[in-house]
This record gives structure tokens, sequence and C-alpha cells, in this order.
């Protein structure tokens, strides 16, 4: 190996960048061209990911291997590549069959429930949604929004309490409370 190659790389050096470059490029794109299945579309990813390195380059800490770091860089990009072209793909599905027609959930609801749903706060709102118009369980919503399953639970239990205080004029006598006893008036 030549002398150069050999030599420690040290963050932020441009010069220390471009060797880095020349030494791992081949490998780098190899690795893309095996995860995308597609040259053009690694190319472009490892053209992201170098850029990446570069902007980062600094931060880089030298008792990390360097090449290591380099692929996680090229591999997250290349997984963010991919998820956007699924998400293209189905656009593209959606605009060729068209979006279904639907009845829309919120119209045989009352226009006070449907005045405080909007009023939730967004997050809460698309967890209960989720949950009791769409029938989705706790880990579908947690996959969905990209949350874990407990912060869905505690979503949840949040937009149901501030409408059964915000609704509780509605509530039908005799039915449960939480924290409370059966109403009978």
């Amino acid at each position: 190996m030549e002398a150069h190659l050999q030599r420690a790389y040290r963050p932020g050096s441009a010069e220390d960048f471009d060797r880095l470059y020349e030494a791992t490029y081949r490998r780098l794109l190899s690795t893309l061209i095996a995860v995308l299945r597609d040259r053009a579309a690694a190319e472009d990813c490892a053209q992201e990911a170098y850029l990446r390195a570069f902007q980062a380059w600094p931060r880089w800490r030298p008792d990390a291997p360097v090449e290591a770091w380099l692929h996680r860089i090229a591999i997250n990009v290349a997984v963010s590549h991919r998820r956007r072209e699924r998400l293209r793909e189905a656009g593209e599905v959606l605009r060729r069959l068209g979006v279904p027609v639907a009845p829309d959930p919120t119209e045989s609801s009352g226009p006070e429930l449907l005045r405080e749903l909007r009023a939730l706060p967004p997050r809460q709102a698309a967890a209960l949604v989720l949950r009791h118009v769409h029938g989705f369980t706790n880990r579908e919503i947690a996959h969905s929004l990209g949350i874990p399953e407990r912060t869905v639970a505690s979503r949840l239990a949040a937009a149901r309490a501030r409408l059964q205080d915000r609704l509780g004029w509605m509530r039908i006598p005799g039915t449960w409370r939480p924290g409370g006893v059966a109403s009978g008036k």
C-alpha cells in the first residue's frame, strides 16, 4: 500500500477527505449497488453520502473506523432513497387508479363531537381517528405515526380524557366515567 494511504486521517482536513474518497469510493459504490440494485441510484446516493460525510467530517472521531462511519452514512442515504421511491410508486398507483371514494366517517358524528375532535392536538387526533375510525391496533398506529406503542397509548388516553371532559354533558345517564361512578342523572 502506498505511504500516503497508510497515514491516519485527520477530522476536518480536506486533503485527508480527498484521500478517503479515493480510497473508499469503489467499495462504497459497490455496496450501494448491491443494496439498491440500480447503478444510477447508487451513484446518486454515493454522491449524497460523500456530501453528508464531508459536512460531518470535522466531527468524525479518529477512534471510530472511518470506512465503517462512511458506510453507515451511505446505507442511511440508501434506505431513505428506497423509502422515497416506494412513496413515489404508491403515489403513481394512486394517481393512476384514483383515490377510492369512501364515506366521510365524521358525517355521522354530531357537530359537537366533530368540533371537539378538530380542537384536539393533531397528534392526539391522529391516534384517535386511526383507532376509532379506522380500527388500527396500537402497533399499527405506532408504525403509521413512527412512534413507540407506549406513546400511542398515552396519546389515546389524553385524547379520550379531553373529549370526555369537554363532551361530558353529552354522556348518557348511567354510563361509566373514569375515576368516578356511574351517573344516574
